[in-house]
């Protein structure tokens, strides 16, 4: 029988002695981490409470009486409703544009030409969407550039971000618009690591350029299009606050509240303290959910693994 190979283990003191300044240098994230994320942690028992400021954590318990006044109100139950439909189609939005994009950048045989527009469509990326937020309301008002060419054109003018049925829709594509150059840089990464020699083979073959795309690109991008798809699942709930609250007004509350709006009026402006903090924890435990069953997917279907 052929003997295993013990190696030996490494001493713990000596990888400490050697490794002591990374442990150093690591410290003050683990510090800030632990201050700002876990001590809060214990805020969460103001969610069952009748919380009262000048009473502090001492305030009377009340149990489930925040989660039952939530879920009683119609408001919250159409938010959850926002929320999923407009994560629902922002992720699919930021699947599709940036796969389908990387593949007509991909097939630009100019470098610069690819370099040039690869950098514009990067760009709104860097923005903070209070930047953004005012450069679309300039642009999308009724006297704005958009609205200039519609009437141009003969049609009436759109009120993009104060007609209801309309206003998710601007927040779906103005996000995919902003993010979309990112997944492009990942997707042009995941083509650049596909083997020349398929193509060459398809080649051969008698394979055109939609054939080669359809049988050898998708498939060998698939790995990465799962797994991107399959994370992106854990911020469902995450409709983009910083977005929505710089573009939304009350007049488009019906179909542009989402949750994390939704707690920032009832916690900060109303201050409804334990039901801001019991819409969060909802929250919160669905997202934590979806973060183990979107990590268990990747690991299963693309191989992926965080830990």
């Amino acid at each position: 029988m052929k003997q295993k190979t013990v190696v030996p283990k490494r001493p713990i003191a000596l990888d400490l002695k050697t490794q002591w300044p990374f442990h150093v240098m690591l410290f003050p994230c683990v510090l800030a981490l632990f201050v700002f994320h876990y001590i809060p942690i214990y805020g969460i028992i103001i969610a069952f409470q009748r919380y009262n400021a000048a009473m502090g954590f001492s305030s009377p318990w009340v149990g489930m009486a925040n989660f039952h006044q939530i879920f009683s109100q119609p408001n919250f139950i159409r938010t959850i409703w926002n929320t999923l439909y407009i994560a629902v189609f922002k992720i699919i939005g930021g699947i599709v544009v940036p796969v389908t994009f990387a593949l007509l950048l991909n097939e630009l045989r100019n470098h610069w030409v690819k370099k040039i527009f690869q950098t514009i469509v990067y760009m709104p990326n860097f923005l903070s969407w209070v930047i953004l937020a005012g450069i679309l309301w300039e642009i999308l008002s009724l006297d704005g550039v958009v609205n200039m060419f519609i009437k141009s054109a003969g049609f009436s003018p759109v009120m993009f971000l104060s007609e209801s049925k309309i206003f998710p829709w601007t927040i779906i594509i103005t996000d995919i618009w902003k993010g979309f150059g990112f997944g492009t840089v990942i997707y042009l990464a995941s083509l650049a690591s596909i083997d020349p020699g398929l193509y060459e083979s398809a080649m051969i073959d008698g394979a055109g350029r939609w054939k080669q795309t359809v049988f050898i690109t998708i498939p060998m991008m698939a790995p990465t299009i799962v797994l991107l798809s399959v994370l992106s699942l854990s911020g469902i709930l995450s409709a983009g606050f910083d977005q929505i609250y710089n573009l939304y007004s009350p007049i488009v509350y019906s179909t542009g509240d989402v949750i994390d709006t939704f707690v920032y009026r009832m916690g900060i402006q109303q201050a409804q303290y334990s039901v801001g903090a019991a819409v969060g924890l909802f929250r919160s435990v669905v997202s934590a959910i979806l973060i183990i069953t979107s990590h268990v997917m990747a690991n299963k279907l693309a191989g992926y693994r965080v830990f």
